[in-house]
């Protein structure tokens, strides 16, 4: 299975995802990896970055792109689910 690397601006709590070179918003924008790749990023990332909770996420490929497996990692992607104009732009709770 793919995973991402996810984790949290700490200034601002958004939610990021690495892109092969540096964290996007967008989960869209994420890039793949191995388990133990993500695992050793995080292992690189902590503690310089001021970025929290880094972990790697297991994803599966859909017509509308990544979608995390988990139900924690699909809320995180959009948004909050009690406000959805709060959810990220060009996202809805129905693509994830």
């Amino acid at each position: 299975m793919p995973f991402v690397l996810t984790g949290n601006r700490l200034e601002t709590g958004d939610v990021l995802w690495w892109d092969g070179a540096d964290w996007s918003l967008h989960l869209r924008d994420a890039a793949t990896m191995e388990k133990a790749e993500a695992e050793a990023l995080v292992a690189q990332f902590q503690p310089a970055e001021r970025i929290s909770d880094l972990v790697p996420v297991e994803v599966t490929f859909t017509d509308a792109g990544l979608r995390p497996t988990s139900t924690r990692e699909r809320v995180r992607a959009v948004g909050p689910s009690v406000r959805p104009d709060f959810a990220r732009p060009s996202l809805s709770p129905l693509e994830i």
